[in-house]
């Protein structure tokens, strides 16, 4: 195989599975332009033909929050989904300079090649993306024809109005109804000018003070209108789960009620939606990141 280092883990069967299949997972290298990239691949024993393709959102590595992405790529693997993580230019263990989500399609490019280099009778990538990575995943799934779909969780849309709004709506509606806000009050311990200040702060940018794309790329365009360019271009299926509760969904979604383009391409039959309710943004809890693993298993081979 090329590019494989040898086997930081070995040969290991997931304990919680009924009927899990062998599989390896090899500590592997490979070149992205002049820079050599590290990553971990968990390759059963009897590869199915579509793979995946874990991104990771920054600054992160190839483990994940909570050991999420180790645990996910296992969990597939078992299944006969053969997934490779690894770490982007700049991150982790691999070389080059530190890039942004909107500078990876070289990383992503070089990650399929080795992919379907790596796995015999591999023809399909699927591209998950948690976060900006989901951001990531859209800006370049549609410049490769190996990829054929994409599982993009709680997409990083951010801009400065959106998350003005999503927060006005969210967060201090929650607060306001927050024992502990109240107790803070009567105990004179509430700073009243700060939180004023920090209000109207955001009345302004949710009325239109401020427009980040959130990342390089097009300066153009804000970030939402990129990610939607990128959604549109690409034609395979979409995987899209959301924590209702957490910020950055809730921003999505905002951004989402608010564009006629974005409502359109999500109503597709090629889109399916999960919403993990009580979930947070990195989905800390064991039932949460086994429910994320499930459904990812089950969409890859539903179709």
């Amino acid at each position: 195989m090329p590019g494989v280092t040898g086997s930081d883990v070995g040969r290991v069967r997931a304990r919680t599975m009924k009927d899990a299949m062998l599989f390896d997972e090899h500590a592997v290298t490979f070149a992205c332009q002049d820079d050599q990239l590290m990553g971990i691949l968990s390759l059963p024993q009897q590869p199915a033909r579509r793979g995946v393709l874990v991104v990771v959102g920054g600054p992160q590595y190839r483990v994940g929050s909570h050991r999420q992405f180790t645990l996910l790529a296992r969990s597939l693997a078992a299944q006969g989904i053969a997934v490779l993580r690894f770490d982007y230019r700049g991150m982790g263990d691999s070389e080059g300079a530190a890039r942004d989500f909107a500078q990876v399609d070289a990383d992503l490019r070089a990650a399929v090649d080795f992919m379907t280099g790596a796995v015999a009778g591999l023809a399909e990538v699927v591209v998950w993306g948690l976060c900006d990575a989901a951001s990531a995943a859209l800006f370049y799934a549609a410049t490769d024809a190996r990829v054929v779909g994409l599982v993009l969780l709680n997409p990083w849309a951010r801009t400065t109005d959106g998350l003005a709004k999503a927060t006005l709506k969210h967060y201090y509606r929650g607060r306001l109804l927050a024992p502990g806000l109240w107790r803070k009050i009567a105990a004179g311990k509430f700073d009243f000018r700060a939180a004023v200040g920090s209000l109207l702060r955001l009345v302004r940018a949710a009325a239109g003070g401020g427009n980040s794309n959130g990342g390089g790329g097009d300066a153009a365009l804000a970030l939402p209108e990129r990610m939607l360019a990128g959604l549109a271009a690409f034609h395979g299926k979409v995987l899209l789960i959301l924590c209702p509760i957490d910020l950055t969904a809730q921003e999505f979604l905002e951004m989402v009620k608010g564009s006629a383009q974005w409502q359109q391409q999500l109503a597709g039959a090629r889109v399916t939606e999960r919403r993990l309710a009580g979930a947070d943004h990195t989905f800390s809890r064991q039932a949460w990141r086994d429910q994320v693993a499930a459904w990812t298993a089950q969409w890859i081979s539903s179709w």
